[in-house]
């Protein structure tokens, strides 16, 4: 066996005793440590403070006594105030830093039986955080015996070796990931990743988060869900304020973030405390913040570092502490190299970004999503309604399929699953109502998608578009949404080529349509990397 040193605190109380015979039959925590048949303490490293001396001194002599082989090491530790967190946990942080502890060759117990609370809670943490590496060691009387040893047990803080808090641990963690996903089962591995460590950050930082990602691909459903999260884990009191910065325009935008004084501008009859202080202690949520002017985005930096802004016309600063979460579908970085966005808010921003990839990049995801929408129009007409089999499968194939373009991401998705519940008879939607919502789809994306010239510009240069014929170039920027719509270049190829290889033994279309983009100098990986 290696050999074994408590750390622990002297009990100014509960080791204290008269001197004489009568204090054997007291039972005193630290004394009683090496009266134990079963626990062998070779090293007793005892904390006290200065006005303790002789009382530690009184102890150790009793402990000799008791347990010769014990080594009692004397300790002096003063606090100013043993009430006081902070000076505690300092101090004890520099003992366990100075200690040379070697755990290859002794074992540790933590003594927190005696001491102040806030002592022992200190020495929790730092056991906990293996500054100090051992485990817990609780001691006590032994109730209806005059046994002056009492009790003891350890408390192991490796969770993993307790199989049913591993497990609570376990789908705590999983019903929290679940939380952020409105309970819908996503398929999508790289997006449920990206929930996983949104998840750890949100309830582990208050440091402002930023979504990126296109118009519709559930900024604001996710940003209310984190604050809701960080809610239900009692880590904000505040309300959840979201402000889309694409409305504030002009002199009014100051107004509305950071409020105003009376009479500050003409038409200001009264106070206004601005969206900044109602969300004091709450979470704002700023979507397209891109779309602040630079002197809007200097006062939200300062609200973000200080927690302190000037209300218009103010001469007194106002205070609000919020968590910040902002959302964009605008690259950030090229507005800071084009001078649109502050590049010291970027900075500041860019800590935590997720980028929330659109429903086009999520074809997986579309099938549970389909209930998670069915239920939410429950919720809201009061009134449910449901596929019937062929029905499903014939929307899923299209939704899932290279030909649905989803433009518009989880809001086309939403608004689809509204107009075929309302439409669908006495609650079933039936397949002749999936038909006509997919003709329905296919119209509305048809003048919806991107300009042909600006794809072909991203892509080959404005130089080399001109050199290309306008025929050709109708033709190519079809192809190139065909590809962005489709998983894979074979998939690609089967729905540009279905009717001619519908005419043939044997096709590659992959092959047919590698050869088709190499005309133009391109390749299936800078169409689908330019997609986001």
């Amino acid at each position: 066996m290696k050999p074994l040193t408590v750390i622990g605190f002297l009990g100014s109380t509960l080791d204290a005793s008269k001197f004489g015979p009568s204090r054997w039959s007291k039972w005193r925590p630290t004394v009683g440590l090496a009266m134990h048949e079963d626990l062998r303490v070779d090293r007793l490293i005892l904390l006290h403070g200065t006005p303790h001396r002789r009382l530690a001194e009184y102890v150790a002599e009793d402990i000799g006594s008791v347990s010769p082989e014990t080594h009692v090491d004397l300790r002096l530790l003063d606090f100013r105030d043993p009430w006081d967190f902070e000076e505690v946990y300092g101090k004890l942080l520099d003992f366990a830093r100075a200690e040379p502890f070697d755990p290859d060759t002794e074992d540790y117990l933590i003594h927190i039986t005696t001491g102040t609370h806030v002592a022992q809670i200190c020495l929790f943490l730092l056991t906990e955080a293996r500054y100090l590496p051992g485990r817990l060691l609780q001691t006590q009387p032994e109730r209806g015996t005059p046994n002056p040893a009492g009790t003891w047990n350890t408390i192991d803080l490796d969770l993993s070796r307790y199989d049913s808090i591993a497990t609570r641990f376990a789908v705590a963690s999983a019903e929290s990931t679940s939380f952020l996903k409105s309970g819908i089962d996503t398929r999508n591995v790289a997006f449920n990743r990206m929930i996983d460590e949104i998840e750890k950050v949100a309830l582990r930082s208050k440091a402002p988060i930023l979504l990126m990602g296109p118009t519709g691909a559930g900024k604001s459903l996710l940003a209310r869900r984190i604050y809701e999260l960080k809610k239900l884990k009692h880590q904000v009191a505040g309300s959840f304020v979201e402000v889309n910065c694409a409305t504030l325009k002009g002199d009014g935008a100051m107004s509305a973030l950071f409020g105003h004084r009376k009479g500050a501008f003409t038409g200001a009859v009264a106070d206004r405390p601005g969206l900044l202080r109602a969300a004091d202690k709450g979470m704002l949520f700023l979507d397209e913040i891109g779309e602040l002017g630079l002197d809007e985005q200097a006062m939200i930096l300062r609200a973000i570092e200080d927690k302190r802004f000037l209300p218009v016309g103010a001469d007194k600063e106002a205070a609000s502490d919020f968590q910040l979460i902002a959302g964009t579908n605008r690259d950030l970085g090229e507005a800071v190299a084009s001078g649109a966005f502050r590049d010291d808010l970027y900075a500041r921003l860019n800590l935590w970004t997720f980028h929330l990839p659109g429903l086009a990049d999520r074809r997986e995801d579309i099938e549970p999503n389909l209930d998670y929408e069915l239920d939410r129009f429950a919720e809201r007409e009061g009134d449910r309604a449901s596929f019937n089999k062929e029905a499903r499968q014939r929307y899923v194939a299209f939704a899932t399929g290279p030909g649905a373009a989803w433009p518009g991401n989880f809001r086309d998705l939403a608004a689809s699953v509204t107009r075929m519940a309302t439409l669908s008879p006495k609650g079933r939607i039936d397949l002749e109502c999936v038909n006509a919502e997919i003709a329905r789809l296919q119209r509305l994306w048809s003048g919806q998608c991107d300009q042909g010239d600006d794809i072909l510009a991203r892509l080959l240069g404005r130089e080399a578009l001109e050199a290309i014929d306008p025929f050709d170039r109708v033709q190519l920027v079809e192809t190139i949404r065909v590809c962005r719509r489709s998983r894979s270049l074979s998939e690609a190829g089967r729905a540009l080529f279905t009717a001619s290889r519908a005419r043939r033994s044997s096709a590659n279309d992959a092959d047919r349509l590698r050869k088709y983009l190499a005309r133009f100098g391109l390749d299936w990986a800078s169409i689908t990397d330019d997609r986001a």
